[in-house]
């Protein structure tokens, strides 16, 4: 685990769990899940809960496309409440602002003092997220930041974690791409340009099984559909 995040959390004095109370923001995609796994593995973290952004007008998590019914289902299986913070299509950056203080401000009232996130080396992305958060007494964590791509995804899926490509940026891979399973195969196929974990926006996932789960999540493929420079494809729950 990287060193800032270590040298903000108070070590373990005589034996006893500091559990710092923390949210994991969730995407419903594989870093986050990751994250999740890894923080899981830390004394002094105790994650309370998941939270996610959902396009308001799709019902759909943002970028990934997933159905919130499918989000209900993941924090089912990892065992942990879920927060589904509502944005309006289109969102102008002032309102997401507005909208996530509100929820800071919430869950501060009730203890929480970390929000935890699966970014991977996007500088710009992190910048966002500690300003958003400074102030509010709320840190950032980045459990899995500054890890070599090439050597994460070895080690996703060698975990047993699995997981679906469910959004592909059309101006970087082409539709083959969409809806199959992050794996392996999936890894040895992309161009050599490409992220292999899509950490620059070329893809993104939802996990539904893996050491973070306790069951995994049943889903089917559905239809791809190309909207937005993106093609989306949809994943519907199974009973079988």
């Amino acid at each position: 685990m990287e060193k800032r995040l270590q040298d903000k959390i108070a070590p373990i004095k005589s034996g006893v769990k500091i559990g710092r109370k923390t949210l994991i923001s969730w995407s419903s995609g594989k870093d986050s899940a990751w994250a999740l796994h890894i923080l899981r593995q830390d004394p002094n973290i105790d994650i309370v809960g998941l939270f996610c952004t959902v396009n308001k007008l799709f019902d759909r998590v943002t970028m990934h496309g997933v159905r919130s019914e499918l989000l209900k289902h993941q924090a089912e299986s990892v065992g942990l409440p879920l927060d589904i913070i509502d944005i309006p299509y289109p969102c102008s950056n002032d309102e997401y602002v507005e909208i996530m203080t509100a929820f800071i401000m919430t869950v501060k009232k009730k203890g929480i003092e970390y929000f935890a996130f699966g970014d991977l080396f996007l500088e710009n992305v992190r910048g966002y997220r500690e300003t958003l958060l400074q102030g509010t007494g709320i840190a950032p964590l980045f459990p899995i930041w500054g890890i070599s791509t090439k050597i994460l995804s070895q080690q996703m899926v060698s975990s047993g974690l699995k997981a679906m490509i469910t959004c592909i940026n059309a101006k970087q891979l082409s539709q083959e791409y969409a809806g199959r399973e992050y794996n392996e195969f999936f890894l040895e196929d992309i161009p050599i340009n490409i992220d292999p974990c899509g950490e620059n926006g070329e893809f993104h996932s939802f996990a539904f099984d893996g050491p973070m789960f306790r069951y995994p999540i049943k889903v089917v493929v559905g239809e791809t559909i190309h909207r937005d420079d993106a093609y989306f494809t949809d994943l519907l729950p199974s009973k079988f």
